[in-house]
This record gives C-alpha cells, sequence and structure tokens, in this order.
C-alpha cells in the first residue's frame, strides 16, 4: 500500500487520505505533510537480484523526466525552464527486469553513465554481462574500450561516417568495419540489436502507469520519487 500512495498521490492528498484513513483504523496514526516529505525521502528501495546464471545481455538506455506540469503556454508566458530530470537504465533483454538504475540531472550525457550501469547489472545478476545493447548515444571511443576492458561485447550502433581507423580505439574500429562489411541489416540481425527496445519499452511502461512529470520540489525528493516509481514498476512486472 504505501508503494501505490507515493506513486499515484501528492503529499497534500496523502497527508488528507491518510487523515480520513485514521477515521476507520483509530490506531492508525496519519502523519502530516512535513513527516511524509521527509520519510518518503529516505525510504530504503533498491533493485532485487535476479537468479541469471548464464550469460546476461543488457540493453541500456536513458530518458527525460520533467519536473513540473505547469505545461508548455505557462513556460512560454512566464519565461519559466524548469528543465528536466534524466533516469538511465539497463534492463536484462530475456527476463525484461530491471538491473541497474540512475537518476541525474539532464546535463549527465548518456554515454557518461554506462559503466555505472553495468556495474550495477552485474551486482544485481548472478550471471556476467556479456552483451551491451545501446542506440548512437553510447558510441564513443571511451566506452568502447571500456567495455572491451570488461571482456563484454559492445553491440553499440556506430554512426555511418564513422572511421574505420583506430584513433585510440581498436574495439570500436573493428565494429565500425564489421557494421561497413555486412550492412546495417547484416549487423543488426547478427547481433539481434533489436532486443535493445527491451529498454524503451521498459520505460514506456513506466511512463503509461505513472506519467512523466515529478512532482516533488527539491531535487533530492525528485530523485527519490523517480527512483520509487521505477523500482514499483519492477515490482509489479515480477508478479
Amino acid at each position: 500500500m504505501r508503494f501505490y500512495i507515493v506513486a499515484f498521490l501528492p503529499y497534500r492528498q496523502m497527508e488528507g487520505f491518510l487523515r480520513k484513513l485514521s477515521e476507520y483504523i483509530p490506531k492508525l496514526e496519519a502523519a502530516d505533510y512535513t513527516t511524509i516529505c521527509k520519510r518518503l525521502q529516505h525510504i530504503p528501495l533498491d533493485i532485487s537480484l535476479q537468479d541469471i546464471p548464464n550469460d546476461v545481455i543488457v540493453a541500456v538506455d536513458a530518458t527525460g523526466m520533467k519536473v513540473s506540469s505547469r505545461g508548455e503556454w505557462m513556460r512560454h508566458k512566464w519565461k519559466v525552464r524548469k528543465g528536466w530530470i534524466k533516469v538511465h537504465i539497463a534492463v536484462d533483454v530475456k527476463t525484461k527486469k530491471l538491473l541497474a538504475l540512475y537518476v541525474t540531472d539532464e546535463r549527465t550525457g548518456d554515454g557518461q553513465m554506462l559503466p555505472s550501469l553495468v556495474e550495477q547489472a552485474q551486482r544485481h545478476t548472478a550471471g556476467q554481462v556479456k552483451d551491451v545493447l545501446g542506440d548512437g548515444a553510447y558510441d564513443s571511443k571511451a566506452i568502447f574500450n571500456y567495455l572491451d576492458g570488461q571482456d563484454i561485447r559492445p553491440v553499440i550502433k556506430t554512426r555511418k561516417d564513422a572511421s574505420t581507423r583506430a584513433h585510440g580505439s581498436p574495439a570500436r574500429a573493428a565494429a565500425v568495419r564489421e557494421r561497413r562489411q555486412l550492412g546495417y541489416d547484416g549487423w543488426r540481425d547478427k547481433y539481434r540489436y533489436g532486443q535493445r527496445w527491451m529498454a524503451e519499452s521498459y520505460i514506456s511502461g513506466v511512463k503509461r502507469m505513472f506519467g512523466e512529470t515529478v512532482r516533488a520540489h527539491s531535487q533530492e525528493a525528485m530523485f527519490q520519487e523517480v527512483i520509487t516509481k521505477f523500482i514499483l514498476y519492477d515490482t509489479l512486472m515480477m508478479r
């Protein structure tokens, strides 16, 4: 019950809900707005361990969450730019379960968070991450070098005009040459790149269920709200 209330009700409405509920449950002590805010920001949440003994194929992606529901007219009228916060996830393509989750501000690039996602995914599964599937936002020498050093195969869409020379990343150069040799369709089918849509589908599911706007005001509370929504969605998916 606690997670359902957190995900759907603003804190003021939650306070009213609890006060009304306490009329029917005398032993229930309704918390006020301040107490609710403080407690919800410190709920211990973590991704459940997935018992996947074999090689794990991970799809990574990132999305933005709006921090205000004022609407575009209000933004234009009052010249208010609230921005957004960014959610980075890694999903196991076989079980469609969440393996890694990070929330950052909008200035953090997708590629910057990939090493952290991979490391967190390794901790949340009994198997070894074998492949990492990502779109062009993860196409960089640093990413290819990192995955090569971890003995993980990068299934990342490289740019059409990418150089076939190493230039500091032999792993990326080899991937570019192979894609040119096979053609995009051949490369996509060989590595089953279409499985990357599991991450996008996961994000879409969270937004359909809980919306794409956060109600909290402080950054800490915003991050906690988003984490709560994603972990609740993952919990519901496991049932």
